[in-house]
């Protein structure tokens, strides 16, 4: 699967006091370069896809907020308009989101992966990620069903996703 031309980086959660800051929800490792003075993000839609005007937001400040930031952008300067973000995504284009370590994957590139336990036996296919307060979890159709597998060190064996390939090493009870 090809890599976005955009990521998610954020969530408008709602407007905050009466010059247009928003209450953002971070979705990124590294909130604090994203999320400084001077640099620039994406409009996007409630369903996290590039706004189709493209519109760019320009950052003029942020501060860590209730777990999230306060963000101030030049384009959006009273409450009215700021409401007008509540729920919708904030994105950077693919050329500028930092690659990935050594042993890191993009959540997006597990669906469709074929599961196989240590021994080479086939599980199933990944359907679906969902990211829980637990952890991020794998959602395996199988044969008989679907199973839902934490995507943890201790579970995850291997990823290759050139191969198209996911071994996991689940506990014992989980796939009963």
């Amino acid at each position: 699967m090809p890599a976005p031309d955009f990521f998610i980086v954020g969530r408008v959660r709602k407007a905050h006091g009466l010059t247009g800051e928003l209450v953002v929800e971070a979705i990124t490792d590294a909130p604090d370069a994203i999320f400084a003075s001077g640099r620039r993000v994406f409009a996007g839609t409630h369903d996290g896809n590039l706004a189709a005007d493209r519109q760019e937001l320009h950052i003029t400040g942020a501060r860590p907020f209730k777990g999230g930031y306060l963000v101030m952008v030049q384009e959006i300067t009273d409450r009215t308009a700021a409401e007008t973000w509540r729920g919708r995504y904030l994105l950077l284009p693919g050329s500028e989101v930092a690659g990935l370590a050594e042993g890191e994957v993009y959540l997006h590139d597990l669906p469709g992966l074929r599961v196989e336990l240590p021994a080479g036996e086939l599980l199933g296919t990944v359907l679906d990620v969902y990211e829980l307060p637990q952890g991020v979890v794998l959602d395996v159709k199988r044969e008989q069903g679907s199973v839902m597998i934490p995507f943890r060190d201790e579970v995850v064996v291997r990823v290759d996703v050139a191969a198209g390939l996911l071994v996991v090493d689940p506990p014992a009870g989980l796939l009963d």
